[in-house]
């Protein structure tokens, strides 16, 4: 039997106190597709870091290809690729410019690697001139996965390669995966989205940095259900008053002869949890930095809590919550003080921050780390606590962008539920998602599509119109029409 391309034994890795990584051990075999799955904080990244050989276990050892990431990390590197969690390009270099310098790293070039790279480079040449920064989220991956190949690698590590990027270019990413393995590349990723799992051959499953089980996706998502794969929540909540806490007419944002935001209409109704969707590069961004205060249109009208976007920007901020789909507090700042910086930023009283830091931290079952430095919390609690902020002091309305991406199924409907209990208390939620089981939590729902809205409605009603199972296939079925690929 041949060896396993990849082989862990025993390994463990700790941070301080923090015991990330206890006793892991698995095997990879050549041409694989192998998963990586868990909760935040499970220890997947740190996993990902050792076998890129970035950073050394404390304890057992890691090979890749027969070499050793202690003594042999040089000619491991030049045989991998890693596409960490977190975007790693130059966002100031355009496409070409990133690729071209990947490709003299290593020693190859673009046109060498051209057959290996062709169906992704092929979707983002068009851009080729753009600088990486001001590209949308999927074809940011995109090209972070083209600059991961340049070099020919046998082995491809991807840290969630898919976190912010829309359902269609997400099945786009993996089909080109499925191509690659079929060209002979061995493929270890990790990911929050169980359809992507349910794609490799096989998965692991990490908690608490221990391996739980490895097995086919479909036996571990039903070994581990509760985690993976938790109940849905039941949307059965009674609507609010009529009144609009948001009146959009006829917006629209132009950058040169590009139109962004191309006359937008619409409004949501006080208490109401309102779903904004769309494709990467459908202006959905740029739509919410104006109804924010962060941005002027160029035409038509929108108010927000009775305040005109055109000339009241200034009084939006102050009356509304906004969580940023980057997470947005301080990471050296404790719990505490975050709160006591924002609330104080609203106006509250010190003896109000005071009493309601404590009620907040109760409710989330953070009063042990009211002391704790941000940074030392795993992502979902972070996400929790940055959405926590955003209403502390009580607006009528908060925006909230992308605020689960790469959150754990289980984390998310435990951040879902806080959202629910917002609007139980008249707060207006408008949210960004590309989870689309997110999407059947919201009253109603709009689908942006090349600056325009093509459908909004509640889910039922668009399931029933699209005549589709889940709005999974409702937003396959819209965006399908799309044109442009990049704001």
């Amino acid at each position: 039997m041949e060896q396993p391309i990849i082989i862990a034994r025993h390994i463990g890795k700790s941070y301080g106190k923090l015991q990330a990584l206890r006793d892991v051990s698995f095997t990879v075999r050549r041409g694989e597709t192998f998963g990586l799955i868990g909760p935040d904080g499970a220890g997947k990244t740190s996993l990902f870091r050792i076998l890129a050989t970035l950073t050394l276990p404390d304890d057992g050892q890691a090979t890749l290809l027969d070499k050793d990431t202690r003594a042999d990390y040089a000619s491991i590197r030049r045989r991998i690729g890693y596409m960490p969690g977190r975007f790693s390009l130059y966002p100031d270099l355009t496409v070409e410019e990133n690729l071209r310098f990947y490709a003299t790293l290593f020693g190859t070039s673009i046109e060498e690697s051209y057959d290996l790279i062709r169906d992704i480079y092929t979707q983002i040449e068009p851009f080729r001139k753009r600088r990486a920064g001001k590209l949308s989220g999927g074809m940011k991956q995109k090209l972070a996965l083209c600059c991961a190949l340049v070099h020919k690698p046998e082995i491809l590590l991807l840290d969630e390669p898919t976190t912010g990027v829309d359902p269609v270019s997400r099945g786009e990413l993996w089909e080109m995966l499925g191509n690659l393995r079929r060209q002979g590349v061995t493929i270890v990723a990790s990911t929050a989205y169980m359809d992507e799992a349910r794609r490799c051959d096989r998965i692991a499953f990490l908690m608490h940095g221990e391996v739980q089980g490895i097995d086919t996706p479909e036996a571990i998502l039903t070994r581990f259900a509760d985690i993976l794969t938790p109940r849905g929540l039941t949307p059965n909540r009674p609507m609010e008053q009529d009144n609009p806490a948001i009146e959009v007419t006829e917006l629209t944002k132009t950058f040169g002869s590009f139109t962004a935001v191309d006359h937008l209409s619409f409004s949501v109704r006080q208490g109401e949890i309102f779903g904004f969707l769309g494709a990467n590069g459908a202006g959905k961004t740029t739509a919410m930095r104006m109804l924010t205060g962060l941005s002027l249109p160029t035409s038509g009208k929108a108010t927000v809590g009775g305040y005109d976007v055109g000339t009241q920007s200034e009084e939006i901020k102050r009356h509304i919550g906004y969580m940023s789909q980057k997470f947005s507090l301080y990471d050296d700042l404790t719990v505490a003080e975050n709160i006591r910086l924002f609330a104080g930023i609203y106006g509250m009283k010190p003896t109000d921050i005071a009493r309601h830091t404590d009620e907040v931290l109760a409710t989330l079952g953070f009063t042990g780390e009211k002391h704790s430095l941000v940074r030392s919390l795993p992502a979902g609690w972070k996400q929790k606590l940055a959405f926590s902020v955003s209403i502390f002091h009580e607006p009528k309305i908060v925006f909230l962008d992308e605020p689960t991406g790469g959150v754990d199924p289980a984390t998310r409907r435990q951040f879902w539920e806080l959202i629910y209990k917002a609007a139980a208390r008249g707060i207006t939620i408008f949210v960004t998602t590309h989870y689309m089981d997110e999407a059947e939590y919201c009253d109603r729902v709009s689908m942006m599509v090349d600056g325009q809205i093509k459908a909004l409605d509640t889910p039922a009603a668009l399931k029933r119109r699209y005549h589709a199972a889940n709005m999974d296939e409702v937003f396959r079925e819209i965006a399908r029409g799309a044109t442009r690929k990049s704001d």
